[in-house]
């Protein structure tokens, strides 16, 4: 029984989408960094966990039941940084998105036996990773320097959460969408 990773997140739309997308390629044109490039630009709701590939009809019915739906917006503004390997475009403090993201792993615990236990220790800190584990230690001040000055922004309203499996990549398996959007 093949067993896969999943996590779940928030895919950025368009147009934020593919602005972000074109740093992350002009990245791996410019340093070879590639790592950011395995999955769709997003915001972690769950971390990455293991199923059995043949109950991911389960899960996505199981998570359908999830019912989180308030109307808000997300907002990106600017790089930040997670000292000595990761770069992101920041997002803005939100207390919507705060809630969604506990109710979530709440209900993921309970319904799926799921857990964020390093995420538990370090708190939920929504950001949208442009690159990461394939920074060399002496290229990331150079790029911490470029980045700092650098300005990225955009909003845009929640729509729903995604279901993700990675497969060579990391693809969208299920969009579940938030109940208000029409």
């Amino acid at each position: 029984m093949p067993v896969k990773k999943y996590f779940i997140a928030i895919v950025i739309p368009q147009p934020l989408f593919d602005k972000i997308e074109a740093i992350k390629n002009l990245l791996l044109m410019s340093y070879q960094l590639k790592c950011a490039l395995r999955s769709p630009s997003h915001i972690t709701l769950h971390r990455p966990f293991e199923w059995k590939e043949e109950k991911e009809k389960i899960l996505i019915e199981i998570l359908s039941g999830f019912k989180f739906e308030e109307d808000f917006k997300i907002a990106l503004k600017n790089y930040n940084f997670f000292d000595p390997r990761v770069i992101y475009v920041d997002v803005c403090t939100n207390d919507i998105l705060n809630k969604l993201h506990s109710e979530l792993t709440q209900f993921a615990k309970q319904k799926l036996r799921l857990f964020n236990d390093l995420e538990d220790k370090r708190r939920f800190h929504p950001h949208v990773t442009i690159a990461f584990r394939d920074i060399k230690k002496n290229l990331f001040p150079i790029l911490k320097e470029k980045f700092i000055s650098e300005e990225i922004n955009g909003e845009f309203k929640y729509q729903g959460f995604n279901l993700l499996k990675l497969n060579k990549k990391w693809e969208e398996v299920f969009f579940f969408k938030n109940k208000q959007i029409p």
